[in-house]
């Protein structure tokens, strides 16, 4: 059957993810230790997954609301308040998805229509270019680099805008390179946001995992911004709860009104049991957060000494769990650097092409593994270093 003329070109053409590639090759080996995967290494707290456990115990495995439970939207908005000053309607200005990634995916078909073109600075998450084309939107790359922190300014976003430019994706704390967006940096973009009257999808999902003294600052904060902004955000980061599959997103209700009916027909609701857990992590789960937070800070430090030591230059991170250490003194490629690596010293890491085209000469490596893997990793990765 020649299934290329019955299928959809637009998905056809759409390039898998790099980013599991070197996990997955790991997988294979033996003795490897993996620095590739953006997942904590801690367990979901006990509190956390009791409160799972008891919904199951007590026979709440039903269907919720679409949106969510109101319990929980209301649980979100209290956190949006406490923690970063954004003040939300839990009736009609929070939805409950699978997963952060589902709130993007909403978000950008709620607001996208053919031809329109969507910012996106890069390196970045590599879920936004694909969702985007799916949605018949033209993805426009705004590429950032060290010599500004991996960040999105002012004159690259004013360089980028037409007539056609409809929103912007701003990911930050950064994947893959822990950048963070300063207070006077955001304020800088949303003059140029309202100047051009843009819309704003702000991808917070590393906004607990911020090291500055400042803290995270979102975006929907600024004067004039919350209007304009959906802020996206979960709960696989902070609490630890990758495999629960629970996000969300906040904004204003004619937005999230649309987001909803996408989302409810497509997925229809959110997992049960997760959402009762997810209750009991934003009434009660401030210290675990805290705790986490401290202790990637530790690991953070350790890795951007240690990688700078061995001359791999490596500019700080102040958010999100990962380093982006240049490898162009090595000579090789990104892929090249991660394929010795790996079959060499049975080390993985991800190489930073696979979060666009100005990744690369740069590898991304997490840090949200143990002490001990990161200090392995790290003699290894000394002992290649040395060899070549």
């Amino acid at each position: 059957m020649e299934y290329d003329k019955l299928i959809n070109p637009t998905i056809q053409q759409i390039k898998p993810s790099g980013i599991r590639r070197f996990f997955d090759i790991a997988n294979e080996m033996e003795d490897v230790i993996s620095l590739s995967v953006g997942e904590p290494d801690f367990h979901t707290p006990w509190h956390i997954r009791e409160a799972g456990i008891a919904s199951l115990e007590k026979g709440r495995t039903r269907y919720t609301p679409n949106r969510g439970f109101i319990q929980l939207r209301q649980e979100i908005a209290r956190f949006l308040a406490r923690h970063y000053q954004v003040e939300y309607e839990p009736d009609s200005q929070v939805l409950v998805t699978v997963g952060g990634s589902e709130a993007i995916d909403l978000c950008v078909r709620s607001l996208v229509t053919p031809g329109d073109e969507v910012l996106i600075p890069e390196p970045s998450f590599v879920c936004y270019v694909p969702i985007t084309q799916m949605a018949g939107g033209v993805p426009v790359i705004i590429e950032t680099g060290p010599e500004n922190g991996f960040k999105l300014t002012a004159d690259q976003l004013e360089s980028k805008i037409t007539d056609k430019t409809k929103l912007l994706i701003l990911p930050y704390p950064n994947n893959p390179t822990g950048a963070v967006m300063r207070r006077e940096d955001l304020e800088a973009v949303a003059q140029v946001v309202e100047r051009h009257n843009l819309l704003v999808l702000s991808d917070e999902i590393y906004a607990a995992l911020t090291y500055t003294r400042e803290g995270h600052v979102s975006f929907a904060s600024l004067p004039g911004m919350w209007e304009r902004t959906v802020l996206v955000n979960g709960f696989s980061k902070a609490h630890s709860m990758t495999g629960w599959r629970l996000g969300y997103a906040a904004g204003p209700r004619e937005i999230i009104s649309l987001m909803t009916k996408l989302h409810q027909f497509a997925i229809m609701s959110a997992p049960t049991t997760s959402q009762y857990a997810a209750i009991e992590a934003l009434k009660n789960g401030d210290e675990d957060m805290e705790y986490m937070r401290g202790q990637y800070d530790m690991r953070r430090r350790l890795i951007v000494d240690a990688l700078n030591g061995l001359g791999l230059r490596c500019f700080e991170p102040e958010g999100a769990f990962y380093v982006f250490p240049s490898v162009k003194s090595t000579g090789l490629t990104s892929q090249e650097f991660c394929e010795k690596l790996i079959y060499s010293k049975h080390v993985a890491v991800v190489p930073g092409d696979a979060f666009g085209a100005s990744g690369q000469g740069f590898v991304r490596i997490s840090y949200s593994y143990s002490i001990k893997h990161i200090t392995e990793a790290l003699e290894r990765m000394k002992a290649f270093l040395e060899e070549l």
